[in-house]
């Protein structure tokens, strides 16, 4: 069975439908973020993915970005809980209401279908990421996060 990753149509209904089930009561099972933080963490995420915001790489990535990655995406398995985030995606006061940034979630979410095939970014630690390498950390991203609040 291949691996999930964002660019397969019934992955990302089914990420979008647990996205609409979270509300303002859905707490964190692990980790400082709110929900509201956590929705603007996941879009900031998704603009960096789909090449919006450019990053560079930061030295300790250099040394060990690409490890890294390759263990994240090697399989099925789930981010573990509690991974550091990047400095740039850190959300101190989330602003606006919930359900407006679930929208914008989503439709950010919907712009991976409208990646080219060449599509590359530059992910702070990981590096340079291709399409398919993007596609597979975009889930695992969302998954983790979705599950961090229980759905």
């Amino acid at each position: 069975m291949p691996m999930k990753t964002i660019f397969d149509k019934p992955t990302k209904e089914e990420l979008i439908s647990r996205i609409n089930s979270l509300n303002k009561n859905s707490n964190a099972q692990w980790g400082k973020m709110n929900i509201s933080q956590m929705v603007r963490h996941c879009t900031l995420w998704d603009e960096m993915a789909l090449g919006k915001t450019k990053l560079k790489q930061v030295f300790v990535g250099r040394l060990f970005g690409k490890m890294a990655l390759k263990s994240m995406i090697k399989d099925e398995k789930p981010l573990q809980r509690n991974i550091g985030s990047l400095p740039e995606l850190i959300i101190i006061e989330p602003s606006g209401d919930l359900e407006i940034l679930k929208k914008q979630w989503i439709t950010s979410l919907e712009e991976y279908a409208y990646l080219n095939d060449d599509h590359e970014f530059i992910h702070s630690f990981f590096g340079k990421l291709n399409k398919k390498q993007t596609g597979l950390l975009a889930y695992k991203h969302t998954d983790h996060h979705l599950r961090q609040f229980g759905v």
